[in-house]
């Protein structure tokens, strides 16, 4: 099922709102000035950049931001991802061709595998190889130099990430998701390259509805910009804004028809849960890991949902979201100790 809000769903165009900089960066400020801090230390030493693991829901700026630490550390840059490396072999290729000091970033790197991971080890630590020549008792184990480069891991699952694997990142960093004035920001800069005319009521309304997540506001901003130039005067204001996520079924807390029906199922088939992952992908026919990685971090961030150690539980205010009523013993804060208890 294709969403209009799905932040996995990578827009056409992006590279083209995608900041170049540092200082073009919206928000995220303590992972923006901390980077900045160790890149002039790693410029000023000569050296290449400590390994950076980037990790947080999909659509936050990860590889936006990998692509600005080659630029700003003014050194090449290359990318693979975790799926697509599937032997040691591919991985040694990749890193043999490396230049001095050059940026690698493998996204989605929890999705390595192990055998994959056991030659980026040495790699990571000492830049070196270690190479097998031969088989059988004439084998012998070789180390072959590589590059010293810095590698950029991108994550949205970080708890599966190997605890050896996971010790070998120098710096580690968390993304949140936005808030209403950060994402404001960024619609208005894209609003400029695109060249969409659009004030500030409405960029207010597509920043309240793109669920905190940049990704989701610039699509966002292009449909809208489709409605505003068929059925209104080009201009992106908050009348067509309003219409047109209407007609997209997106809703005033940036919920779409999928996140309503996940919530309303738990709580008219399960009574307000606990219901549990499986059993609830079965009831919405979606696969348990879509509704854990695309479905419910936005949910339990706003508070709509809860995990717990016998299954999801909708709160009160993700009920009142869809107009029931689970009664006065069910939770209501994502810190509720009742949440666990029904």
């Amino acid at each position: 099922m294709e969403r209009l809000v799905d932040p996995n769903e990578l827009e056409r165009h992006d590279p083209a709102l995608r900041p170049r900089s540092l200082d073009e960066f919206v928000g995220q400020p303590r992972i923006v000035e901390n980077l900045r801090v160790y890149m002039r230390a790693a410029l000023g030493r000569g050296e290449p950049l400590d390994h950076v693991l980037l990790a947080g829901p999909p659509g936050l700026g990860k590889t936006s931001l990998a692509n600005i630490i080659a630029e700003e550390l003014g050194v090449p840059y290359r990318t693979a991802s975790g799926p697509s490396i599937e032997r040691g072999g591919d991985l040694a290729a990749i890193l043999t061709n490396l230049e001095d000091r050059e940026v690698l970033f493998i996204d989605e790197i929890h999705r390595l595998n192990r055998a994959v991971e056991e030659v980026l080890y040495p790699a990571m630590e000492d830049f070196e190889l270690d190479v097998v020549i031969g088989q059988g008792p004439g084998a012998q184990s070789v180390k072959l130099p590589v590059s010293r480069f810095t590698l950029v891991g991108a994550t949205t699952r970080s708890g599966m990430l190997t605890a050896p694997l996971r010790a070998r990142f120098g710096i580690h960093a968390t993304f949140d998701f936005y808030n209403a004035t950060e994402l404001a920001l960024i619609l208005a800069r894209s609003a400029d390259r695109l060249g969409v005319p659009l004030t500030r009521e409405g960029c207010t309304e597509l920043a309240r509805r793109a669920r905190g997540t940049p990704r989701i506001a610039n699509r966002l901003l292009r449909r809208v910009r489709d409605f505003a130039e068929i059925e209104g005067t080009g201009t992106i204001d908050a009348d067509i804004a309003n219409h047109a996520l209407d007609r997209l079924e997106v809703d005033a807390s940036g919920l779409d028809k999928m996140d309503r029906r996940i919530l309303s199922t738990i709580v008219h088939k399960f009574s307000g849960g606990p219901v549990g992952l499986d059993t609830l992908a079965a009831a919405i026919g979606e696969s348990r890991d879509t509704i854990e990685d695309t479905y419910e971090p936005y949910l339990i961030q706003q508070g709509y949902l809860q995990r717990t150690p016998r299954g999801r539980v909708v709160t009160r205010r993700g009920a009142e979201l869809i107009g029931a009523y689970l009664g006065d013993d069910s939770p209501d804060d994502p810190d509720d100790p009742q949440g666990s208890l029904l």
